[in-house]
């Protein structure tokens, strides 16, 4: 029998509560801190770095980790690469029920499937870089993991839950001796360089005149913005953010059974399926909301049921979460042999990650390269929620197209992204030939990206 006053009932809501404490507190001091609050940095970030800091001095202090006392259920850090692991495709699939608005012209596509394009080659590039830093640090650092380098892409391109995913695997699977936590702090640098890269760039612009920014400025909703007249009312006799979280949750399950039965038919390549929980939580949410598109169209459902307005604040909700919980749960003792390579790679990152989109940006999307840039830099550095912090200083009232690119490259990014997906599980037995057809891959979707350039007509 439970004793309701037992760490074993509370250690989860006391982890809960602490993670959002530590939001609250992130949130304080960036309004309160000007210099701070000009940074750009994300208050979930922040919140993380915080615990991280103070989970640290703990450790030093008492030799214990701060998340794996009583307090926490005995067991805080492996919850926290739960939540964070969770987290990522909660926020995904919630996305991914948001409906879009208006009609995309042929020029449009093409600029979407550019932009789609050119996240999968930021994706190669930081991951030939990253094996490059790795092979060379095992070359001259004993045990240092070969393959460590191919986390690049996805702490920096894809975030905090798919370098903790990844570095899982290569822990479980290859033994790389604090695998998570070197995706989660490469993730973590990834967040750093959005802001440091992306302030350092908007205060140039500004300086030049060519930009005037606001930081930390608002827009303000309309009615339109929160609520359709053909959706169902706020409040009847359940809530409506009530069903939008149900929406996400039945997703998740029709997920995890699509994960089960897959990993049943290929047993060898289970943790790899259920390391792509996001990627089958995003197919998982089409096919819901196409059901339900579906019974509306019968007659079977009469309103619709999901709200844009709650849907993002429910995906944000899960991010912050995400990013907090991921960086809290890095162990820095685990890395303390590595902070060399780790600082080398993060800054390696940051400089091609800024190069690369820059480059792109000036020769495919003249007619709004400094939105474009910025929201591919801080997205490909962070996370879309990043992306769309630096955007907003120059395009608070999303004027320009670069949003939309953000929302609908995901498909084309999908579709030529995911090899490079399936290919990161060779690195560790093959890193050599990894690098090779990364390489490869690099430049073929460099010929696809600049096809009108090289071969002087349109023929997207």
């Amino acid at each position: 029998m439970e004793n309701f006053w037992d760490y074993s009932v509370w250690g989860g809501l006391n982890l809960i509560a602490v993670l959002l404490i530590s939001l609250l507190l992130a949130n304080v001091l960036l309004k309160v801190i000007r210099p701070l609050r000009g940074s750009l940095i994300p208050t979930s970030v922040l919140g993380g770095m915080i615990l991280l800091i103070i989970s640290a001095v703990y450790r030093n202090i008492t030799g214990v980790d701060l998340f794996d006392t009583p307090f926490f259920g005995g067991r805080g850090i492996t919850n926290l690469e739960i939540i964070t692991y969770h987290t990522l495709a909660l926020g995904f699939i919630a996305s991914t029920f948001k409906s879009s608005q208006g009609r995309l012209t042929g020029q449009r596509m093409n600029e979407i499937f550019n932009t789609g394009v050119t996240t999968v080659g930021t994706y190669l590039l930081q991951g030939i870089c990253g094996l490059i830093i790795s092979l060379i640090a095992a070359a001259v650092l004993p045990g240092f993991f070969q393959a460590a380098g191919i986390l690049l892409p996805f702490g920096y391109g894809q975030g905090t839950g798919q370098a903790l995913n990844y570095g899982g695997i290569f822990e479980a699977d290859y033994g790389f001796t604090g695998g998570k936590s070197f995706g989660l702090t490469i993730a973590a640098l990834g967040f750093l360089s959005a802001s440091v890269g992306g302030v350092i760039y908007l205060n140039i612009l500004k300086h030049k005149g060519r930009i005037a920014v606001d930081i930390g400025g608002e827009k303000a909703l309309r009615s339109e913005d929160v609520q359709r007249a053909d959706e169902i009312p706020m409040q009847e006799s359940i809530d409506k953010m009530t069903i939008q979280v149900a929406l996400v949750a039945v997703t998740y399950l029709v997920t995890y059974l699509l994960m089960s039965l897959l990993g049943s038919l290929l047993p060898g390549m289970r943790s790899v399926i259920f390391g792509f929980n996001f990627l089958l939580g995003v197919l998982s949410a089409i096919l819901v909301r196409n059901l339900v598109k579906g019974m509306r169209k019968v007659g079977i459902v009469k309103k619709e049921y999901v709200n844009n307005f709650l849907m993002t604040r429910v995906s944000n909700f899960f991010f912050d979460i995400m990013v907090v919980a991921g960086i809290a749960a890095i162990r820095l003792h685990l890395l303390e042999n590595y902070w060399g390579v780790i600082l080398i790679m993060g800054t390696v990152g940051l400089v091609i990650t800024f190069v690369y989109n820059h480059y792109v940006a000036k020769r495919l999307f003249s007619e709004y390269r400094i939105e474009q840039f910025l929201m591919m830099y801080g997205m490909l550095t962070g996370t879309a929620s990043t992306g769309i912090i630096l955007l907003r200083e120059v395009d608070g009232d999303f004027r320009t197209p670069a949003s939309e690119n953000m929302v609908y490259q995901n498909l084309p990014a999908i579709v030529f992204g995911f090899p490079m997906m399936i290919l990161a599980t060779l690195a560790p037995r093959n890193p050599g030939l990894t690098l090779l057809i990364l390489t490869v891959l690099f430049v073929v979707m460099n010929v696809i990206l600049f096809r009108s350039k090289l071969f002087k007509k349109n023929i997207a």
